[in-house]
């Protein structure tokens, strides 16, 4: 049976009077591919930062690849875990290459400075940025890039550790349909990897879900309403209870669509 590369047990975060997760129990395996969904206010996020091992919980217990947040180094833990989101895009320098956004990561820092790399860190990034279809991108700097090109440097850069973990927080925010399309296509391909690590993607949207995505955790006011394999978890039901309205799905070509149930069918 695939290692657990996360688990969380009565994990709660309470910030300001605020409780942001409430109780949450939850485990990821090494062969899985997640998608969070949820309105704004779910948890969402927070459930990301507990993932990154950029927050501690306020209770429960946090397990992340084998190791319990809490009693271990995270400086040690977090170069095993990669992540993507607009906060990290937010610290790379528009001036900085494509290439060196990449093989940066290997030392954790945003613009290079004085680091040293070693050929094998150059090739890995060219592959890297090969797979994700930007090799074409690599001299031009971050700056230039359009949303769709710079969601693609970014899991690039996240994955240039080689984590055990990929964590990727709204990737298709602010992308247009074509660029979305993309993007989708991309992380299929990556999902479909047996080498691709465990991976979680937080959406607002089932329209998102990447094709050989495997499993699917719905949040609603930080609590779960329902988690498992994607087929057998996301419903109607819950998804309907999910964001607070009747909802419609359907699914096409193992791609899934949501719309506000017509008034005929509320009767």
């Amino acid at each position: 049976m695939p290692e657990t590369v996360v688990e969380l047990a009565g994990v709660s975060v309470v910030r300001g009077g605020s409780r942001l997760l409430k109780s949450v129990s939850w485990e990821v395996r090494a062969d899985e591919r997640w998608v969070v969904l949820g309105p704004n206010g779910a948890g969402k996020t927070t459930l990301l930062q507990i993932l990154s091992a950029h927050l501690y919980p306020t209770e429960g217990v946090v397990g992340l690849l084998g190791e319990v947040v809490g009693t271990v180094d995270v400086f040690e833990l977090r170069p095993r875990i990669g992540l993507t989101s607009s906060a990290l895009a937010d610290r790379i320098p528009p001036a900085e290459k494509v290439k060196d956004v990449v093989v940066s990561a290997s030392y954790a820092v945003f613009g290079r400075w004085r680091e040293m790399y070693d050929d094998l860190d150059h090739t890995r990034a060219a592959s890297l940025l090969s797979e994700l279809g930007v090799a074409h991108l690599a001299s031009r700097t971050f700056g230039t890039l359009s949303e769709g090109e710079r969601k693609r440097v970014q899991i690039a850069r996240s994955l240039m550790t080689d984590p055990e973990l990929l964590l990727l927080d709204e990737p298709a925010a602010g992308l247009d349909l074509g660029g979305r399309e993309d993007l989708v296509s991309t992380l299929s391909v990556l999902a479909a990897d047996a080498a691709s690590p465990a991976t979680v993607l937080v959406s607002h949207h089932v329209e998102e879900i990447p094709p050989g995505f495997t499993h699917v955790l719905l949040m609603r006011g930080g609590e779960i309403v329902a988690a498992g394999p994607l087929r057998s978890a996301l419903t109607e039901a819950a998804l309907s209870q999910t964001f607070g309205m009747g909802l419609e799905l359907t699914e096409t070509d193992g791609r899934f669509s949501a719309r506000r149930r017509s008034s005929a069918h509320r009767r």
